[in-house]
């Protein structure tokens, strides 16, 4: 359903604008006729300016009384939710200016979600998938060079994965309103596999990360770890692949 509020302020704009537009054409109407009456006379050309004129006059008063109808009621309050996500969004904009604002949104976000999954069969990798997060943003800024598109291969993974958990988890509060329906808990069954499946996928690449990085490091000390940082860029691009495919099935 449409926002009340929305609605009555979109009216307002709108009827302003018709207000202005017809107090425009009512003035160069009466304009046109004040010139070319006496100029002219009073002809059938004149009579249809004089009736354009009026015409506009008119529709320009309903206009403005319109408005003034309409501006003298009070705007609709606000919807709860609709103001709630509002605020909540200037309030993350706000906070994400400040310094470590990013990660302390990024953990409201956390716990809000995981407030909602309480008491889910998702919780366990849901958690799982959290801490391996976490953890690869803090590897993630390491990762340069031909890992650098591995970053964005599991930016992207995640949030498929979390969007395939909150739909397992709604999936599972449904089989709360139709128990013993045996095709929907066949369903429930295989996401549930699936987001499991792709959460130890997630974690495997994550260790993969570490172990790019580790290695990286050890080049820039020794020189000598060129053929173990090879190894590790291509297990990296291995899992994401993987991660890539799995996205595709689900």
């Amino acid at each position: 359903m449409a926002d009340q509020r929305a609605r009555y302020f979109r009216q307002l704009r709108r009827l302003r604008r018709s207000a202005r537009l017809w107090s425009v054409l009512a003035g160069t109407f009466a304009g046109a006729t004040a010139v070319l009456v006496p100029y002219h006379g009073v002809g059938w050309l004149d009579a249809v300016w004089a009736g354009l004129t009026g015409g506009s006059a008119v529709l320009t008063w309903w206009r403005w009384s319109d408005l003034r109808e309409l501006a003298a009621q009070p705007a609709p309050e606000p919807e709860p939710a609709r103001a709630g996500a509002r605020n909540w969004t200037r309030i993350e904009g706000l906070v994400s200016r400040l310094p470590a604002g990013r990660s302390a949104v990024a953990e409201l976000q956390r716990v809000r979600t995981r407030a909602r999954l309480r008491g889910s069969s998702v919780v366990p990798a849901w958690t799982r998938l959290d801490r391996a997060s976490q953890t690869f943003d803090g590897l993630a800024g390491r990762l340069d060079g031909s890992a650098q598109p591995v970053a964005r291969e599991a930016a992207q993974a995640e949030r498929t994965l979390r969007d395939l958990g909150e739909r397992t988890a709604a999936v599972e509060r449904a089989l709360a309103v139709t128990p013993g329906d045996t095709e929907l808990e066949q369903a429930h069954a295989e996401l549930l596999a699936h987001f499991t499946e792709g959460v130890d996928a997630y974690e495997k690449l994550v260790g993969a990360a570490a172990g790019y990085v580790a290695q990286d490091g050890r080049m820039a000390v020794d020189g000598t770890s060129i053929g173990r940082l090879r190894e590790a860029t291509d297990l990296l691009r291995g899992i994401a692949a993987g991660l890539a495919e799995l996205r595709t099935i689900g």
